[in-house]
C-alpha cells in the first residue's frame, strides 16, 4: 500500500511529530511505501491566490474554480501545488496528522486543502463528479489528532461541543465530498498533560490502528 502522511505541526519534538515518525516506522515495517508532506518544514504557502496560476485564463479577474480547472487540465499549477497533487494521486491512503487548534485543524493544513484539492482534480461540480463519483474515489483517509483538553469537554454537552461535529467539514464536506473513504478518527485527548507511560500506551493504540489499514 502507498501511504501519504500530511503532517501539520511546527515542532518536530511534539507529540504530533512523534506520532508522524512512529507511523512512518510502523508502516514501513509492514511493507508499505510512505511519503510525508511536512507542511511547516516545507514552508507550504497556505493562502490560495493568483500566484497559484502562472498561466491565467483571465488576467483581470480571478475566478478560482475556472483557473483551477484550467491549471489542472494544462498542468500549469505552481510547482508546490503540482508536487502535492502528484503525491495525492500516488497514495492509496492519506493520513492527516495534526493538533486541534480552536476546534479545527491548523491554518496551514486548511490552506493545503484549499490549494491542492482543486476543482478538476478532486471533483467536477458541473458534471456531478462528487462524493462516490468524485475523482478520489477508491482512496482512504485516516484523520489522527491530538487534543489538549480532556474528552469530556468535547462531547455533545461539553463546553467545547462535539469534536466530531467540528471536524465534519473535514471528514465529510472535504474528504467524502471528493470520494475518499474515511477510517474512524484517531483521537488522543488530554495531550498536554501526558507522561511517558501514557505516551507509550497511546503509541501502542496507534500501532494497532496503523496495522489495520488496508
Amino acid at each position: 500500500m502507498k501511504v501519504l502522511i500530511v503532517y501539520a505541526h511546527p515542532e518536530p519534538e511534539s507529540l504530533n511529530g512523534t506520532l508522524k515518525d512512529f507511523a512512518v516506522e510502523v508502516l514501513k515495517k509492514e511493507g508499505h511505501s510512505v511519503k510525508v508532506s511536512d507542511l511547516y518544514a516545507m514552508h507550504f504557502k497556505a493562502a490560495l491566490d493568483g500566484e497559484d496560476f502562472p498561466d491565467r485564463t483571465d488576467k483581470e479577474k480571478l475566478v478560482i474554480p475556472k483557473e483551477q480547472m484550467n491549471a489542472y487540465e494544462k498542468g500549469t499549477f505552481s510547482p508546490d501545488i503540482a508536487e502535492e497533487i502528484e503525491k495525492v494521486k500516488w497514495a492509496d491512503t492519506i493520513i492527516f496528522q495534526f493538533p486541534i487548534w480552536w476546534s479545527s485543524c491548523p491554518a496551514i493544513l486548511k490552506g493545503w486543502f484549499d490549494r491542492v484539492f482543486a476543482q478538476g482534480f478532486v471533483v467536477d461540480l458541473g458534471k456531478g463528479r462528487l462524493f462516490d463519483k468524485g475523482f478520489l474515489a477508491g482512496k482512504k483517509a485516516l484523520i489522527s489528532v491530538t487534543v489538549g483538553s480532556p474528552k469530556e469537554l468535547y462531547t455533545k454537552y461539553g463546553i467545547n461541543g462535539d469534536l466530531e461535529v467540528h471536524l465534519m467539514t473535514l471528514w465529510h464536506s472535504t474528504l467524502e465530498f471528493t470520494g475518499i473513504e474515511n477510517y474512524d478518527i484517531f483521537y488522543i485527548f488530554s495531550a498536554s498533560s501526558m507522561d511517558d507511560k501514557r505516551v507509550k500506551s497511546e503509541l501502542e493504540r496507534f500501532e494497532k490502528v496503523l496495522k489495520n489499514l488496508k
